[in-house]
């Protein structure tokens, strides 16, 4: 689950981290109010303004924003608020803006009396163990780091058995080039990152930049936070944290009927049982001449009305000019899965496009029969490539 700029932070103020004082808001008025509050409290004379979205480069698209007084943050507020921000990260049509985040700024002498970090926390899946990767090249996109200087990409390999030791922070502070109070801050900061990155379950903690103010402080001016869908279980109050609508509306309502869906660019909707068979599901359809419109793992205790939910949400997408219905009755029982076919037929009215079917395994005779007698127009297949030939006939 991803999060806001603003949530990710509001974690990391939890575990010690020093953020920036900010407030979220969702009109012109509320962004002006913010920054007085944030101007009473630090005594700034600037702030940020930051479009909220789940997407990165928001600046290079005009989503952030320095205001250097009220006027402009209402200014700067009224300009990003409800506007479609197309980023590197984003579709050509850009994702609409509901929220932004009012921050001091921590500019204190300008720009050039900062300095700027790379740093993220992930899972090296090579290795299975949490790494830490950082650059002295902060602000800008970390692959053009990587691709231009190689060799200013960091990264600290952490041993699960004893966690993340106190000579790895002062590493880490060192390669970045810190001395004095600013080495002390950075190994503070990196210290509390990864118990953030932890205690809450993450998959991926990035913050580009982190700042040293010119008095040396050490801040995350920026973060972008993926939490791990299967630990959600242990925390609650994250799942409050979902914004519905940053995500495809079809894959929110797949999960709602616990259903694996995941939106593709192709024109041939699949519906299978278990992601094993789904990955070959779709390159059968690849090597057919087809391309898949989708994943849809209907799992393996679907019953007839989550089959149909899942039709339904292939049926959605406008692109899909044939639906191939691939399934191996092992848990799931074949019948039921028929059931579900003829009753997405009978409820959702007119179907103008190809279905090819093929069951296979528990109770695979009587759901032919269920589907035989139902009347409707569906081209049955025993094998894998029989289904993929029946794909490429109706795609000519």
């Amino acid at each position: 689950m991803n999060l806001h700029e603003y949530q990710g932070k509001s974690i990391l103020k939890d575990y010690g981290v020093s953020v920036p004082e900010s407030m979220v808001a969702v009109t012109k008025e509320e962004a002006i109010e913010a920054a007085k509050k944030i101007q009473a409290s630090t005594g700034v004379e600037s702030w940020a303004v930051k479009a909220q979205i789940h997407a990165g480069g928001r600046g290079k698209g005009g989503g952030v924003k320095i205001a250097k007084s009220i006027e402009e943050v209402g200014t700067f507020a009224d300009a990003i608020l409800g506007m479609m921000l197309v980023t590197p990260q984003t579709s050509a049509e850009g994702k609409k803006v509901n929220k932004i985040l009012v921050e001091q700024s921590i500019y204190y002498d300008g720009p050039s009396s900062i300095e700027e970090y790379y740093m993220s926390v992930l899972l090296n899946r090579e290795t299975g163990r949490n790494i830490i990767m950082y650059s002295p090249e902060g602000g800008m996109s970390i692959e053009e780091v990587a691709e231009a200087t190689p060799e200013k990409i960091f990264k600290e390999e952490i041993d699960p058995a004893v966690g993340l030791q106190g000579f790895q922070c002062r590493k880490i502070a060192f390669n970045l080039g810190l001395s004095g109070n600013a080495f002390k801050e950075m190994c503070k900061f990196v210290s509390q990152l990864y118990k953030a990155y932890e205690g809450c379950d993450a998959s991926l903690f990035e913050i580009n930049p982190v700042f040293k103010t010119s008095d040396d402080k050490v801040f995350a001016a920026d973060s972008k936070v993926t939490l791990d869908d299967n630990a959600l279980f242990r925390h609650k109050d994250y799942i409050e944290m979902r914004d519905e609508t940053e995500e495809d509306p079809i894959e929110v309502e797949a999960d709602k009927f616990e259903l694996n869906y995941v939106k593709l660019d192709g024109n041939v909707g699949c519906m299978v049982n278990g992601a094993g068979l789904a990955m070959a599901t779709m390159d059968i359809i690849k090597l057919s001449g087809g391309e898949p419109a989708n994943f849809l793992d209907v799992g393996g205790t679907a019953d007839a009305e989550r089959v149909e939910q899942g039709f339904r949400i292939i049926m959605k997408d406008p692109e899909v000019k044939a639906i191939l219905i691939n399934i191996f009755g092992g848990i799931v029982r074949c019948d039921k899965v028929a059931e579900g076919v003829v009753a997405a037929y009978e409820n959702i009215g007119e179907i103008n496009i190809p279905i090819i079917v093929r069951l296979q395994g528990t109770n695979a005779e009587e759901a032919k029969k269920i589907i035989d007698e139902s009347g409707l127009e569906v081209l049955s297949a025993v094998l894998l490539q029989e289904a993929a030939d029946r794909v490429k006939e109706v795609l000519a």
